[in-house]
């Protein structure tokens, strides 16, 4: 009988406690939308992006050329000169390669510009909708246009977007 009292009153106190939360969304991808300087540093980006890639297209473009015209002249070509024309199709292949890394690796350029064009941007609309959480206690804030979102519904009512863009500034 104490364990069915205890549980029932463990189970209300729980319940309590899950009520007493209080929970908040934003859409990540609607603030971004409104700041105009996150769109100025998305398009310096994608046009950075735009001009790696074909860089990279035509060194790559070279390889297979090289490619084609080793295939076209092999047959009449000495075991050396076969070599070195096999040697500059790889080196060629190599040299796409290691510009790839050098530009969209781990550790490459587009990465170094992200981290300063785009990282100042969200580091201030976290540190806003943190101190928004702090201020209305919010236990949780949720991301609605986060990749691995599950919500299935959301009153408009604890969205709180607009406010996160008031506070840095952009008022709709």
């Amino acid at each position: 009988m104490k364990k069915v009292i205890l549980t029932t009153l463990l189970v209300i106190a729980c319940t309590f406690t899950a009520n007493a939360q209080k929970f908040a969304l934003i859409d990540m991808e609607y603030i971004t939308k409104n700041i105009p300087e996150y769109q100025k540093a998305t398009e310096q980006l994608n046009s950075l992006q735009e001009q790696y890639q074909k860089e990279i297209e035509a060194l790559s473009k070279d390889a297979q050329n090289l490619y084609k015209q080793y295939q076209q002249t092999s047959s009449n070509l000495s075991g050396s000169q076969r070599n070195q024309k096999e040697e500059a199709i790889v080196n060629k292949e190599k040299e796409a390669q290691q510009l790839r890394q050098k530009y969209f690796g781990p550790e490459g350029e587009m990465t170094k510009k992200q981290e300063e064009l785009i990282s100042p941007i969200q580091n201030r609309i976290y540190e806003t909708v943190k101190q928004l959480a702090q201020s209305h206690g919010y236990s949780v804030v949720f991301d609605r246009a986060a990749a691995q979102n599950t919500m299935i519904f959301a009153s408009p009512k604890i969205d709180i977007s607009d406010e996160v863009l008031s506070r840095l500034g952009y008022s709709k």
